[in-house]
């Protein structure tokens, strides 16, 4: 195996270890068990399990965006909010991909893991914006909303049936967005 394609499978491998345990849970050991190698061949590649835990992430982060700005190819304004956040809702289905994103957030009492989810997220945001050409307002409500959407995804709530779990899933419409103002948002 080239030691491209060796990087990209312990990637992937890590994925999924760091998406269930996070920074601090995940096992170098189990990584290298899972990729057929060392952990000091894995240590070799990535220098530390935080380096390899950023990378991995990133490349989370830089997938999601890629994806939404993909969804959105030739759109504005709300058109182009409504792909994107139709995108993302698909995206939720890669438990791997959402429960990566949380560990990415639970991991910031690290101030270098901080600093790297910062970069992501002021990422997406200027993804969305530059891509939308929507107002601040509008950007942080479509975002908050993909919060929630997380939350709905690890918690499984499309298989729970009771009014508050539904009223949490309840879609967004199109024209939602349309009141919302810097002036209506003080």
């Amino acid at each position: 195996m080239s030691s491209t394609d060796r990087r990209t499978q312990v990637l992937a491998v890590a994925a999924r270890e760091f998406a269930d345990g996070g920074l601090r849970g995940a096992s170098i050991e189990a990584i290298a068990r899972a990729a057929g190698i060392t952990q000091p061949y894995v240590f070799r590649i990535f220098g530390s399990k935080k380096a390899l835990f950023l990378e991995v992430v990133a490349d989370s982060f830089d997938q999601l965006v890629g994806s939404m700005q993909a969804a959105a190819e030739g759109a504005t304004g709300l058109d182009a909010l409504s792909a994107m956040g139709a995108r993302y809702n698909a995206l939720l289905a890669d438990r791997t991909a959402l429960q990566l994103q949380l560990q990415a957030y639970a991991a910031c009492g690290d101030p270098e893991v901080r600093e790297a989810v910062r970069d992501h997220l002021a990422h997406l945001w200027n993804t969305v914006a530059g891509t939308t050409g929507l107002d601040a307002v509008t950007v942080k409500t479509f975002l908050a909303y993909g919060m929630l959407l997380n939350t709905n995804a690890a918690l499984g709530l499309a298989e729970v049936d009771t009014r508050w779990a539904r009223g949490i899933r309840t879609r967004i419409k199109a024209g939602l967005f349309r009141h919302i103002t810097s002036r209506t948002n003080r």
